[in-house]
């Protein structure tokens, strides 16, 4: 994914955008590796409470935001604000 097609927003905004059930992602490697880059983003939350980049897909196209992982479900990512991206929709994480 070319990173100059999303937009960026900020993460108070994700509360009013809506989300496909589509997952995003075609490959059952894909999303491994998804799920252990969000679990290495999660572990710099909360020690280092760094920031990192979440690419995903709501119903209008490619977005990025920049916030600390605070929490991860089997469906979803919890940021801060109770704010959250469900699984299926996150392309990558930088």
């Amino acid at each position: 994914m070319n990173d100059g097609r999303a937009q960026i927003i900020e993460k108070e905004e994700i509360k009013f955008l809506q989300f496909p059930k589509e997952e995003v992602l075609n490959s059952k490697t894909e999303r491994h590796e998804r799920n252990r880059t969000l679990e290495r983003a999660l572990t710099l939350g909360n020690l280092e409470h760094q920031k990192v980049g979440i690419f995903f897909k709501d119903s209008n196209g490619f977005k990025k935001v920049e916030t600390t992982v605070w929490g991860l479900t089997d469906k979803s990512v919890i940021l801060k604000k109770s704010t959250v991206i469900p699984l299926e929709r996150i392309l990558r994480i930088s």
